[in-house]
């Protein structure tokens, strides 16, 4: 019997076969939330743009107490969580799947496995708001320097060249283990005891790890364009394929190669 067959007590594949489908229609509903709001009028909020110019959001910025701060950051938030549960959520689809079928018994199966993904949200949700702080100093610096804004490309480049670099990193390697065994990491972190909060921590200690070795790629969403669909796409594949696929560890090499010369060919394009 496989493991996996061993952690499903009798009378839960009816809950199992619900859960997988219910959690691929939320990822795909963030995806299409996404693509309606890049082709709306207000697309570029998502692509990080001058949110306090024009249009509605220059309204609430108007309006709302401290809105030149708080507006942005409210759409940067939406913006974020929409692009991390389409992104990073297909990666945790084995610890989901592990856990629904350690806890299927439990009368508060559901609540568990919300508090999950919401410990594993709330995680990158505060790596996203670091993400926005040093976005928006960046353009504060350009804006204080205009000779700055001629060279911006090196800024397009220093983050390409970086999540390459990460790609050869212990950390990355490290965290990756920890994200591709998720039994293992559930059996030794998960006591069933204070069960909501231990719910929530593992979703948090899961987060930290998916962050540790993602956390390069997911900033290459501010060189390429965050609202770039295609780029969005062709990321989370590289990172759900390094997590989750048994030759996916071999992926990390050639990407950072591709990375580091895309880099090196952006330089030679600018000099």
């Amino acid at each position: 019997m496989k493991p996996s067959a061993a952690l499903l007590p009798p009378g839960s594949s009816r809950r199992h076969r619900v859960f997988l489908p219910v959690l691929a229609a939320l990822i795909a509903l963030a995806w299409l939330s996404l693509w309606a709001w890049a082709r709306s009028p207000y697309g570029r909020y998502l692509d990080h743009g001058d949110w306090t110019a024009s249009g509605p959001a220059a309204f609430l910025c108007r309006v709302v107490p401290g809105g030149t701060v708080v507006v942005p950051m409210a759409l940067y938030a939406a913006a974020w969580i929409l692009m991390t549960a389409a992104m990073m959520l297909p990666t945790t689809l084995p610890l989901f799947n592990t856990f629904d079928r350690l806890t299927a018994q439990r009368s508060d199966h559901g609540r568990l496995l919300i508090l999950l993904g919401l410990g594993y949200m709330t995680v990158w949700g505060a790596f996203g708001l670091l993400a926005h702080a040093l976005h928006s100093a960046v353009l504060s610096l350009f804006a204080s320097i205009p000779a700055l804004a001629w060279h911006g490309w090196l800024i397009g480049a220093a983050i390409i060249a970086l999540a390459g670099a990460f790609q050869f990193s212990r950390l990355k390697y490290r965290c990756l283990e920890k994200c591709r065994t998720p039994l293992s990491f559930v059996i030794q972190r998960w006591r069933g005891q204070a069960q909501a909060r231990h719910a929530f921590m593992l979703g948090v200690q899961h987060g930290l790890f998916c962050v540790g070795c993602c956390w390069a790629l997911m900033l290459l969403m501010f060189a390429l364009g965050a609202g770039s669909l295609g780029w969005m796409l062709l990321l989370a594949a590289a990172m759900a394929i390094e997590k989750n696929v048994r030759w996916g560890r071999r992926l990390s090499t050639p990407l950072g190669v591709a990375l580091l010369s895309g880099a090196v060919v952006l330089v030679a394009t600018h000099a």
